[in-house]
């Protein structure tokens, strides 16, 4: 494999053309009160894809990147979760599991919109924050910090008392809610799944994407009858058969970095962070469970065998989002180590990696087109030039600026690209992708770029 694109991409030059597209497919995507991470493969709002568009947005328009997370945070339950899914009822027969599978509606505690039970990674805080700092008078003047923080609270106590109340990590009990939903790390927890839901299997995934760059139907067999048991059991963390428990790298480090996130709102309110920094630590202090000293990064734990799952992701890396003095003496040298290294970004190699792959790129079952086996992810790869960026290497970061936005305006802003080539797969105008990319042009390649008209707000 070798990568392809030029050191300094063409397109980057044209400030107004690629500012225009990425910003025609946010702004395509918008739906009134959210954007939908793609109108035909994912017509719904997903949570963590809320957050990610609203960094995006700031720079567009502040105040909808305000209403992108009022809009998800007005979606919480009584127990403090935010739902993976918000369902438009307008589209429910556009994609499976509908909200007529989940039936929230007649579970306690659930919102009075249609949602999923499940969860996603636990970027919010961190979101609304970045928000906020990009235009703090504005933002005071509407209150959203003061809106946003007792609902950013509930939802990582409910992290604490129902998901982390074993070991102080925040297990997922289902793939879907790790956000990577077919990564490797969950082949061992699923093979103990039964494939066959009660309720027929419905892939409606399919008339947008390629079969071959999604789950096989032997997964989402799996994946229908564990949110079928989840569903069944009243969308409760207190079943102690349900087979799939794991503690997951990603959805942990995120965790503690929001936590952080979290004392920077307290105290922009005139509060005492200094309880969300000592969670913060707690957090990073028990994923010692997770820390595989032979390959260098955070992996999985199945708490069901108490068995860590001995594969690099490019989630493992996520703790890098953290200062080093949170950190274990020596342990961001480490993850950085990895990070630059044959498994992802491979920066001394003959033909590195212009993105880091969501798997290990060394791995003999890495598949570069398989969705999370594989390909690299624009959230994932914001994520690591920001982990970078935090240990002082912003020269480095720098350098994937350029090839990252030009694969995606080439592509078409592809929800996933081969790692070497840059060539797109999955859906096209995906939200995310457009939305970073937006970010990454006003802050580093354009940083002087103007946000842009604030049409068709609510005020």
């Amino acid at each position: 494999m070798t990568a392809t694109l030029p050191d300094r991409p063409a397109i980057v030059h044209d400030r107004v053309a690629t500012l225009a597209a990425a910003t025609a497919v946010v702004r395509g995507n918008w739906g009134g009160a959210y954007t939908v991470p793609a109108t035909g493969l994912y017509p719904h709002q997903w949570s963590w894809d809320s957050a990610f568009i609203a960094i995006g947005l700031r720079h567009l328009s502040p105040r909808r990147a305000q209403l992108e997370l009022d809009s998800l945070l007005s979606s919480q339950w009584a127990d403090g979760r935010l739902p993976q899914i918000v369902y438009d009822a307008r589209r429910d027969d556009d994609y499976a599991p509908s909200a007529a599978f989940w039936g929230s509606a007649d579970l306690p505690g659930s919102p009075p919109v249609p949602t999923t039970g499940l969860i996603q990674p636990p970027v919010h805080a961190w979101a609304v924050w970045l928000v906020h700092a990009h235009e703090p008078a504005e933002s005071a003047r509407r209150g959203f910090l003061e809106r946003a923080y007792p609902r950013l609270v509930a939802w990582h106590r409910y992290l604490r008392e129902r998901r982390a109340a074993q070991d102080g990590l925040a297990a997922v009990v289902h793939p879907w809610e790790s956000g990577t939903d077919n990564s490797p790390l969950w082949d061992d927890a699923l093979a103990r799944v039964p494939g066959t839901p009660r309720a027929p299997i419905e892939r409606p995934d399919l008339q947008h994407a390629d079969a071959s760059e999604r789950p096989s139907n032997k997964e989402y067999g799996k994946y229908f009858w564990l949110a079928e048991r989840y569903r069944d059991h009243g969308c409760s963390d207190a079943d102690p058969d349900h087979p799939f428990v794991v503690n997951d790298p990603t959805t942990n480090a995120l965790w503690a970095r929001a936590e952080l996130a979290l004392a920077d709102i307290a105290e922009a309110l005139g509060r005492d962070g200094a309880a969300h920094r000592a969670e913060a630590a707690r957090i990073v202090a028990a994923m010692e469970a997770l820390w595989d000293a032979d390959l260098e990064v955070y992996v999985a734990l199945d708490r069901r065998t108490g068995e860590l799952v001995r594969k690099a992701t490019v989630g493992g890396l996520m703790a890098l989002l953290l200062p080093a003095d949170v950190l274990p003496p020596g342990r961001a040298d480490a993850l950085l180590r990895t990070a630059q290294g044959p498994r992802f970004l491979d920066v001394d190699g003959a033909a590195p990696q212009f993105m880091a792959p969501s798997y290990d790129a060394t791995a003999p079952d890495l598949d570069p087109a398989l969705y999370w086996r594989g390909p690299a992810w624009f959230n994932m790869m914001w994520l690591l030039l920001e982990g970078l960026r935090t240990h002082g290497l912003d020269a480095r970061a720098e350098k994937y600026v350029d090839p990252m936005v030009e694969a995606a305006v080439r592509e078409g802003f592809p929800e996933y690209v081969n790692p070497w080539t840059g060539d797109g797969h999955g859906t096209r105008s995906f939200s995310w992708t457009a939305a970073l990319t937006v970010d990454l042009l006003s802050r580093t390649v354009f940083p002087e770029a103007p946000a842009g008209p604030e049409e068709n707000e609510r005020a």
